[in-house]
């Protein structure tokens, strides 16, 4: 896909990236579009690829508090959020934060813990908040969750449910570098880490601030049309056991939003809807029994439900 002039602010942030996190330049910046719409990403690969490299990196580069939760099988939902503790000495319960109190989150094998636990980030992810004990405690804002897991072994983990899933922005995979791209890795980490030399590209104020703006980029009512459409034919297709929520279709535009002042625009292109529906929408989709079995997976589906919707094309200006 074509692209225009990039934002300045994001193209500093994406180069910082780059200096860490070699060959993954879709990577990074989905990552990004994901923290600009201030969504959630669930990473799936296998280990070693560079997915904790890749939070810890954007969270350096835009100046973020960076906090990790490594899910076990006896993680307990305190342990993620917080508890509250008695102090004999003040006669009163207070509270003690848990890892999700901070700017940027990994939550580094999810599917490893329980379905309880797992339920602790949810209103998080979905309220910017969690409760303890009654009391609503605010998460500090800007709020970005990427949560990855081993997509090899199931033994021993507990598959995301439906409602979970629904609530990442998008689903994507690292993938192995190629040959030219792990030598330079090699390299690059032969004397030294690239991580502990980075410097911030952006202040968590800045942050803030182009995430306020990407609110300002246009969505033709065209655009959203097309939206609709697409999400409508996941839940018509013969494939397709549930489709897409219309929670799908809001965070679909609200990539889109971020993909477009990424690249520099204040408008929203069908390219930009085309470019994301698979990571956006893929992992919303339950498909049938039958589809599983002959080998036919989500993002087939999207595929053809892209190559079949009519595009919307520009209106003439009078």
């Amino acid at each position: 896909m074509g692209r225009e002039q990039m934002h300045p602010s994001i193209e500093r942030v994406l180069k910082n990236i780059e200096k860490v996190i070699i060959g993954k330049r879709q990577v990074a910046e989905l990552s990004l579009v994901a923290l600009l719409a201030e969504g959630h990403v669930l990473l799936e690969d296998v280990p070693g690829v560079g997915k904790t490299m890749m939070v810890k990196t954007l969270a350096k580069s835009v100046g973020a508090q960076f906090r990790r939760i490594q899910f076990t099988p006896d993680l307990l939902p305190s342990d993620v959020t917080g508890v509250s503790i008695y102090n004999p000495k003040e006669m009163e319960f207070q509270f003690r934060p848990g890892p999700i109190m901070g700017n940027i989150i990994l939550a580094d094998e999810i599917n490893r813990t329980s379905p309880k636990t797992q339920s602790a980030l949810l209103e998080g992810l979905e309220e910017g908040s969690v409760t303890i004990d009654g009391v609503t405690h605010r998460l500090e804002k800007p709020f970005f969750v990427m949560a990855t897991q081993n997509p090899i072994e199931y033994e021993g983990t507990y598959p995301l449910p439906e409602a979970q899933l629904d609530r990442f922005l998008l689903k994507m995979k690292m993938g192995y570098p190629d040959a030219a791209e792990e030598l330079e890795v090699l390299n690059s980490v032969q004397k030294l880490a690239p991580l502990e030399e980075l410097e911030p590209a952006i202040d968590l104020a800045e942050l803030k601030d182009l995430q306020m703006q990407v609110k300002e980029v246009h969505v033709d009512e065209t655009i959203k049309r097309y939206i609709v459409e697409i999400a409508e034919r996941t839940r018509s297709h013969g494939n397709v056991y549930l489709g897409v929520s219309p929670r799908g279709s809001i965070a679909l535009m609200k990539a889109a939003q971020a993909y477009a002042f990424l690249n520099g625009r204040d408008f929203v292109l069908p390219d930009d809807i085309q470019y994301l529906a698979p990571a956006v929408f893929e992992h919303r989709l339950i498909l049938k029994s039958e589809a599983k079995f002959e080998g036919i997976t989500s993002g087939d589906v999207i595929d053809r439900i892209l190559a079949r919707t009519p595009v919307p094309v520009q209106r003439a200006v009078k």
